[in-house]
């Protein structure tokens, strides 16, 4: 059998023709799982899982820029949103928003580090008027080497990156302030707080 060639059985087959099959495309079959748990989803959650694979996009794109021309998109630069705690409907809100941005970016084909989901969580928050703070941290790796890391906090809860932002000293943070939109015009305008 030649490389690569495919068994009846849908094998792919090894080097020599004394090689066993290696199993069927283990990587298609968990797509295709995800693929029918997705389908299965009400569409409320679709959507949401839609729009965060499209902001981690996004995100990605934009923080190819060089940094000084991705800071002023972030927010108020060195302030912090108040760490209050939020009421039920709007706590709700940012776990969903929690969730749908840890789920999809372990299925980006890029990758979705802790800045790309910091900030595509802050644009979901951002577009439903919730406050964030995102943060930015340094740090030692076990090794010696310096590491950095982002996180984002809405209110009390933490979006992304909290497991390891102990590790980290605070070295920048951004507010997004909470924004209502006009139903008459579409316009923004701030909350008094």
């Amino acid at each position: 059998m030649k490389r690569g060639s495919v068994t009846e059985s849908g094998a792919v087959g090894g080097a020599d023709s004394g090689s066993k099959p290696l199993p069927a495309q283990p990587y298609r079959k968990q797509r295709l799982r995800c693929m029918r748990v997705f389908l299965a989803l009400p569409p409320g959650r679709k959507r949401l899982l839609v729009e965060a694979f499209l902001e981690l996009g996004r995100a990605r794109l934009q923080l190819r820029r060089p940094f000084a021309q991705v800071a002023p998109t972030l927010g108020a630069a060195m302030r912090e949103t108040p760490k209050a705690r939020a009421d039920d409907r709007e706590r709700a809100k940012v776990r969903q928003i929690a969730d749908a941005i840890g789920a999809m970016s372990r299925h980006t084909p890029w990758s979705s580090m802790c800045f790309t989901r910091a900030v595509a969580a802050m644009r979901m928050l951002e577009r439903r008027g919730i406050a964030c703070t995102l943060f930015l941290g340094t740090g030692r790796e076990e090794s010696g080497g310096l590491a950095a890391h982002a996180w984002l906090r809405s209110g009390d809860i933490y979006l992304t990156g909290a497991e390891e932002m102990k590790r980290f000293t605070v070295v920048g943070k951004f507010a997004k302030p909470a924004r209502t939109k006009s139903r008459m015009d579409g316009s923004h305008r701030e909350e008094a707080r």
